[in-house]
């Protein structure tokens, strides 16, 4: 991150005359919220989440009615979460400072719910007062704008000093928050967050919750490694008895291990009901393992039988080991009866677009089709250029 974005996402700067600041932003939340012109406008992340708040015609008023989940659904998410994977890391380093500092520190679920909270005892009496306990759904839908819920929509680190909470209850307060990637497939985790008076609001504070964030996953990808090690040497005796090109996957689609050919780290993540496509193997059908996902050729030639028909209601059908069907919009339908009469040797993304749209201006607009396409269907359509997998027999009905 560079020295100008990490400037950017923080609500003070050194030396901020903290006292002074608090009150326009309370003129400036005041302002906006009435439809008035604000003495200044707010931090674009700011600006952005009171009005999709606005939007939806959430009030502040009803960010103060706090939602708790029940104790067993709060257990389920903690059981289920990798984050748990990670707390005596956070606890020995994040949570001690933050003790010392009059902070708590929270770890929230990818839905906002708090998770764990920890930190200083006075802290946590206001935050209790607060309804910011462990349980509680904090995301932006329900208290409004926060740095865990918010942080969560943004996809970013976010923090917020005094009135730039949504909710006037939480004026008092200063929050940092940043997203937990899983190492494995990219998607949001939770949030860590650290929150505290808003007068104890420090620039610092964000680089600190940001290497906590570093910290959790850069552990997440070590665990990730190690159930990698421990699948490869489970499969090892699957693979010697496979007598040719194979690999096994894990279900993330990363590459635990491969014989005879060479492949990226990851692949699409298997799936039963679709078809794979590897690089040097054709299209495959995943065969599950207990952990994982055996891929290989099938002997006994093509398994793959697509079926499109692009009569009143298109639909294509897969036949193979396992068969399914999707239903066609009359767009796709098009492109997949375009790609059925070019054959094997394809269409490029500048002859389709004079198909769909009389000329070749409309290269962009192909490309995004493909992809919304390809999402459905699999791996049955392949691109450089479009056209049908090689093991793939298509058959049109009209």
């Amino acid at each position: 991150m560079t020295s100008s974005t990490h400037q950017r996402l923080l609500a003070v700067d050194f030396g901020t005359d903290l006292a002074r600041h608090a009150r326009v932003l309370n003129r400036v939340r005041d302002a906006v919220l009435s439809g008035q012109q604000p003495p200044m406008p707010p931090r674009e992340v700011v600006a952005r989440s009171w009005s999709r708040l606005q939007t939806v015609g959430v009030s502040p008023a009803r960010c103060e009615d706090i939602v708790v989940v029940e104790c067993a659904d709060l257990e389920s998410r903690r059981t289920r979460t990798p984050l748990r994977a990670v707390l005596p890391e956070l606890r020995s380093t994040l949570t001690t400072v933050a003790g010392e500092a009059n902070f708590v520190v929270v770890l929230a679920d990818a839905d906002g719910v708090v998770l764990w909270r920890e930190g200083s005892h006075s802290v946590c009496r206001r935050a209790d007062a607060l309804g910011f306990v462990e349980g509680a759904q904090w995301s932006e839908r329900v208290v409004g704008t926060n740095s865990v819920g918010t942080a969560l929509i943004e996809r970013a680190p976010v923090q917020l000093f005094s009135a730039e909470h949504y909710a006037r209850s939480h004026n008092d307060w200063s929050c940092t928050g940043s997203p937990v990637h899983d190492p494995r497939t990219g998607d949001i985790l939770g949030v860590i967050d650290i929150s505290g008076s808003a007068m104890s609001i420090h620039p610092a504070t964000m680089a600190l919750v940001q290497t906590a964030v570093r910290l959790v996953e850069s552990i997440l990808w070590r665990e990730h490694i190690t159930q990698i090690e421990k699948l490869r040497a489970k499969v090892a005796p699957v693979l010697a008895t496979v007598g040719g090109p194979a690999l096994v996957l894990d279900r993330h689609g990363w590459v635990v291990e491969s014989v005879g050919i060479g492949v990226p780290e990851r692949l699409a993540p298997p799936c039963a009901e679709k078809p794979l496509l590897v690089p040097g193997l054709g299209l495959c059908v995943p065969e599950p393992l207990s952990e994982g996902w055996l891929v290989r050729r099938r002997q006994d030639g093509p398994t793959i039988e697509l079926e499109l028909d692009l009569g009143a209601q298109p639909r294509a059908t897969v036949r193979g080991d396992v068969d399914w069907t999707r239903a066609l919009s009359p767009r796709h339908a098009q492109i997949l009866r375009v790609l059925a009469s070019a054959g094997p040797t394809g269409i490029d993304a500048a002859t389709m677009s004079e198909v769909l749209f009389g000329d070749r201006d409309h290269v962009v607009a192909v490309r995004a089709e493909i992809s919304r396409l390809r999402r459905s269907l699999g791996p049955v359509l392949t691109t450089h250029p479009y056209r049908f997998a090689q093991d793939v027999t298509v058959r049109t009905l009209d």
